[in-house]
């Protein structure tokens, strides 16, 4: 563990997809970034997920919007940088079972067009061409969606980290934050920085680091974990497959990934597993009676509504882009943009001002 440099223009605690984005973007704007991880790069939510980029999110336009963003971004830096993110396009299908869900689609799809998102209604039959798995009659519709990108959560947290610190960013790993002085004093066991500004992408741990420096930050952890089955024979590559139930599956390699939540407080692994590999079966008759196996899993960082507070506090020089419930690697260069904009007192244009502005009318209702 190195010694920290006795002070910073802005300290970024978080070194995961939010952090090393933010750090990248405020390095190349030449102002004086340090990052602490707590741990390794990315061993936070950013390695969490299912490893997808999607620019479509039902229901939330405003998300949509800095998902649009963030993908064009993604594609700028790795054309800039000559950095490989390990993107590769693969589509996203959202499956409809009731009427009503298709209702909701018509009524927000101009604002999701509006939004930058490429996005159409697909009957059962043109579902089930996207997803040959997909059982036509177990659902009523279906949103195509072609800006979705299955990828590399490492190799992205790895390219933003060597932007960053190729841009001047000084990145300390294993370095937790033990506390945050009212003067902008961070102490580590490591040694202690002072901070003109901090900014709190700790994602999980984010709540407390913020209740460290005397903010409320309503960000809690939710657990999850990623199953894998194995592929039928001769199914090509499957889109990022999401149902009303929260059920999820893509492919991944020669297998396939299935994600839905973990077991209820007074639910056992087995009978999760059951209630899982029931609902993959009703949808996907050929993934009946698959045996579920462990992947990975690990908590995210959600807040109440599962938009991401992305501001800075009122009081004093603190910022925080945090609670980004599962979707941090969709926004997290637009995140990086809005927090440097932030840091630099920019306006940014009329989008990011209401962003900002709504995220924090969310945040002061619940102090």
């Amino acid at each position: 563990m190195s010694s920290l440099p006795e002070r910073t223009d802005v300290l970024v605690i978080g070194g995961g997809v939010i952090g090393t984005s933010i750090a990248c973007r405020l390095a190349e704007a030449g102002v004086g970034t340090v990052l602490l991880e707590r741990g390794a790069l990315g061993s936070g939510s950013s390695g969490t997920t299912a490893g997808v980029v999607r620019t479509y999110f039902p229901g939330n336009s405003l998300i949509s919007s800095l998902a649009v963003r963030s993908a064009a971004a993604y594609h700028d830096f790795a054309e800039r940088t000559g950095i490989d993110l390990g993107l590769q396009r693969i589509g996203l299908l959202v499956l409809f079972t009731e009427e009503h869900q298709v209702a909701e689609f018509r009524r927000t799809h101009a604002q999701q067009r509006a939004a930058g998102v490429q996005v159409e209604l697909v009957t059962p039959t043109a579902a089930a061409q996207f997803n040959p798995l997909v059982d036509e009659s177990a659902i009523v519709a279906a949103a195509w969606s072609p800006e979705a990108y299955a990828c590399d959560p490492a190799a992205i947290v790895r390219g933003y980290a060597t932007a960053a610190q190729q841009a001047g960013a000084v990145l300390h790993t294993e370095t937790p934050v033990t506390g945050i002085d009212p003067d902008g004093q961070v102490h580590t066991p490591a040694g202690s920085i002072r901070a003109g500004a901090i900014v709190c992408a700790a994602g999980p741990w984010a709540g407390s680091v913020a209740a460290t420096a005397g903010v409320h930050l309503p960000v809690t952890t939710y657990p999850v974990e990623m199953l894998l089955a194995d592929s039928p024979a001769d199914v090509p590559t499957l889109p990022m497959t999401l149902d009303p139930s929260g059920l999820r599956i893509r492919s991944w390699g020669e297998r396939i990934l299935v994600g839905m939540g973990r077991p209820g407080p007074e639910e056992s692994r087995e009978a999760w597993l059951e209630r899982v590999s029931h609902q993959l079966g009703a949808t996907y008759p050929a993934l009946a009676g698959r045996r579920l196996e462990h992947g990975w899993s690990g908590d995210l960082d959600v807040s109440p509504d599962g938009m991401a507070f992305i501001g800075r506090d009122p009081a004093r020089p603190f910022l925080y882009a945090a609670g980004f419930s599962g979707q941090g690697l969709c926004q997290a260069p637009a995140a990086g943009e809005i927090v440097r904009d932030l840091v630099l007192d920019k306006e940014g244009n009329r989008h990011d001002r209401l962003g900002v502005q709504r995220i924090h009318t969310r945040l002061g209702s619940l102090r």
